[in-house]
């Protein structure tokens, strides 16, 4: 064969060799490029962190403070006020929803769809401490505030209404049945179970999307596919509340930012569960709140709110802020890089 030969034979070698070349290059520059600015793929699996079974036995075995028995109430027009007063916070939406039979203020929740058992369950917005530590300076007003103020505020922002008159015959009931729930705490005390439990923060910023499916697996049997609820069989409010839509808590609420409402599922959702014997995981607990908070709700506006910008918490999730960090970070985190900055903001 003679040397031409050769090279045409080559030839076609040559260019189907330099075609697999060109053809790998593309597709390491694609998975480059993929991995550059493509999405970012969702840190776990959905149906595992989903499906997830209660968490091991944790270090909160100290059971919570009780609260005084109400059969030890005296028969009294002061008993008789209390009564009231926890009457009003379990069937809120009868006295004071959208068919209230004293008033028409309230959006139909009632105060102890989120203050559970009357506001006396460990970590559920347990209101045993509000005695004694009411009346306080807080930075969400930068005012001194008392009890009145806070139910106040609850009924305007948890329950998207309005207050009652502080003068009411309801508005004392209610004072009155707070202090009771404190008739045994010295002002300053502290008392285990009130407030929130602590729940370290993630690595990663909340997931909404991982939040959507521990919603469905954990959530949606009692508070519906889309978040609504369901209501008591005498249709006088809530027996699970609505997580979302135009009757659940505004954005102003206090559950709207997601460190608190994942503090309080933690401790106390699904339906059954305590800070002792939870059934979320803390990544569950954090993902679920994200979902929640990311849904459409009433919008409340709050101008004078964090009058001081510097004591906004770090989840606070509407700005202005005193740093750079987005509304996204400060709403979903990571917070760590947040907190870092600013020692003085903290959710803990």
């Amino acid at each position: 064969m003679k040397p031409t030969d050769e090279r045409v034979q080559l030839l076609p070698r040559l260019v189907r060799l330099l075609m697999l070349l060109t053809a790998a290059v593309v597709l390491v520059v694609a998975v480059v490029v993929v991995r550059l600015y493509g999405p970012r793929p969702v840190p776990v699996v959905l149906e595992d962190e989903a499906t997830e079974g209660p968490p091991p036995a944790g270090s909160y075995h100290r059971p919570a403070t009780p609260a005084p028995d109400t059969a030890t109430l005296p028969r009294t027009a002061a008993g008789r006020q209390i009564r009231y007063g926890r009457e009003l916070i379990a069937h809120t939406a009868r006295y004071l929803g959208p068919q209230g039979s004293v008033a028409h203020l309230t959006n139909g929740m009632n105060c102890q769809n989120c203050h559970l058992q009357g506001g006396t369950q460990g970590f559920a917005n347990n209101y045993l401490a509000v005695a004694a530590t009411y009346p306080k300076w807080r930075a969400r007003s930068g005012t001194v505030e008392g009890i009145e103020k806070r139910v106040a505020d609850c009924m305007k922002r948890s329950l998207n209404g309005r207050a009652v008159p502080d003068s009411s015959r309801e508005m004392r009931a209610i004072v009155a049945y707070i202090k009771w729930l404190g008739q045994d705490f010295p002002k300053g005390k502290k008392v285990y179970g009130t407030g929130f439990m602590t729940l370290p923060y993630l690595d990663r910023a909340a997931n909404p999307l991982i939040g959507k499916a521990v919603f469905a697996a954990k959530c949606q049997r009692c508070h519906g596919p889309a978040g609504q609820g369901q209501k008591l069989a005498d249709n006088a409010g809530y027996q699970y509340p609505p997580l979302w839509g135009p009757h659940s808590y505004n954005d102003g609420a206090g559950l709207f930012r997601v460190s608190n409402l994942a503090k309080y599922v933690k401790a106390a959702m699904p339906f059954g569960a305590t800070f002792d014997h939870p059934q979320l995981t803390d990544a569950q607990a954090w993902d679920v709140a994200a979902f929640v908070n990311s849904q459409p709700r009433p919008h409340l506006a709050t101008p004078h709110d964090w009058p001081d910008i510097g004591q906004k918490p770090v989840d606070h999730p509407f700005g202005p802020y005193p740093d750079s960090f987005s509304e996204k970070q400060h709403k979903f985190g990571p917070y760590q890089p947040i907190e870092a900055a600013h020692p003085q903001l903290t959710t803990r």
